[in-house]
């Protein structure tokens, strides 16, 4: 009997330790939960999506991982409102780049691109004076290299008999009158209207090389040449063999491209390129050269369709590489403003204010309003809300506002973390 009671009791003491456990293991499990609940899971690469169960980021396929009361009370607690603080493996991740904030000093650079075009004024047209026929086209098509009074094609018309006839009539009246050596008025009405005969002669389309071998020879041609009245190049080109054409025909269109156009689009903060007479450095990828253009003394006209400035830079081009609608890279060498700027990336302009993310403490980052002043390259000046020696977010700043706005935002009664009431 006392072997069943010793075996009893000894039975007896372990069922109430067993159970003792279970209740203390059990209400250390409840403390342990409560102190440790979980709110809800995010993405570890985007902290604004959140989830109120486990799973997977549909994004990059990590696990969510859980945000829990008690850590997301003490970094409400510790840090001010908007601020973020972020690991040096997550700013990494996300590619966040801190720059400190310093004076402008001395030139800057500017690099933007630029369109070659025409000077309006060195571009010539060759019209028709006369109604007539086409006889012949030189081989000139548009693009091809021509030289002053080179031969571009031969025409028919019966005006030019009756103008060279006249021109001639002329031409021996003057001669008559010179070799009786009389210097009077006569000889002076002669000599007029032997300037208007060869004047009616150039506009009805006869080049000075066929002029002067009327004037010597004293042969009326039938055909009339056109001939390029300079050095450049044939921009077009509508004529062809046996083509009739009307009086004020436009025949060929010549460009002088010794001296070229180079428009660039500035915005209106950037004033300074604008200075006429300002050097501008100028390079063809294509050809691998560089010249120096000059920006005009007339001011730049504004394009209403992209908001920018048409900046018109004169260059010269006596081996005439560049052609139009070539592009060219520029650089301006520019005295930047005084006072501090910041990239323009590092600016979030919200439409209402503008903001730039400030790390004021390592790992830590805090929005600051700033008011901006003029725009210069890819930099803007800061008129108040940073100071010289600052540390500022030039890169990555879009994922940490995105995790800043989601920290201020407020829970509704719904129970979804993270809603805009």
């Amino acid at each position: 009997m006392k072997k069943f009671a010793v075996f009893g009791s000894l039975l007896l003491i372990v069922g109430i330790a067993f159970v003792a456990g279970r209740f203390s293991a059990g209400a250390n499990q409840s403390v342990h939960a409560g102190k440790r609940r979980i709110l809800y899971y995010v993405d570890p690469m985007h902290p604004a999506y959140h989830s109120d169960k486990p799973g997977i980021a549909p994004d990059c396929g990590m696990p969510l991982e859980p945000v829990y009361e008690a850590a997301d009370s003490a970094a409400k607690a510790q840090l001010p409102a908007g601020a973020v603080e972020i690991s040096a493996d997550g700013q990494q991740m996300i590619g966040v780049r801190v720059e400190m904030v310093k004076k402008n000093s001395g030139p800057q650079l500017y690099r933007t691109t630029g369109r070659v075009e025409l000077d309006a004024s060195r571009v010539h047209r060759v019209m028709s004076g006369v109604e007539g026929w086409v006889v012949t086209v030189e081989s000139n098509p548009p693009g091809t290299r021509v030289k002053k009074n080179e031969l571009l094609a031969s025409l028919y018309s019966r005006e030019f008999r009756n103008a060279q006839q006249s021109y001639l009539g002329s031409l021996t009246s003057v001669e008559r009158v010179k070799s009786t050596h009389d210097q009077g008025d006569p000889y002076k009405s002669n000599d007029a209207n032997l300037r208007i005969n060869e004047e009616q002669l150039r506009s009805l389309g006869m080049g000075e090389p066929q002029i002067r071998e009327l004037a010597k020879t004293r042969q009326i041609t039938l055909d009339i040449t056109l001939n390029s009245p300079i050095d450049g190049i044939v921009l077009t080109r509508d004529v062809a063999p046996g083509q009739r054409f009307d009086k004020g025909a436009e025949f060929y269109r010549i460009g002088d491209l010794s001296k070229v156009w180079i428009v660039a689009d500035v915005f209106g903060d950037e004033g300074q390129l604008c200075r006429p007479g300002a050097k501008v450095h100028v390079a063809t990828r294509e050809l691998g050269k560089s010249i120096t253009a000059t920006v005009s003394k007339d001011p730049p006209l504004f394009d209403p369709a992209t908001r920018t400035l048409k900046l018109r830079l004169e260059a010269d081009n006596p081996s005439m590489d560049l052609r139009p609608d070539m592009f060219v890279d520029l650089e301006f060498n520019i005295q930047a403003p005084a006072g501090i700027s910041v990239p323009q990336e590092s600016v979030l302009d919200s439409g209402m204010q503008k903001i730039v993310y400030v790390e004021t403490e390592e790992g830590v980052f805090r929005p600051r309003k700033v008011q901006i002043g003029s725009v210069y390259g890819n930099r803007v000046t800061v008129t108040s809300g940073l100071a010289e020696g600052d540390r500022i977010v030039t890169s990555g700043n879009f994922l940490i506002d995105s995790e800043s706005r989601m920290k201020s935002t407020p829970v509704v009664s719904s129970g979804k973390p993270g809603e805009m009431p």
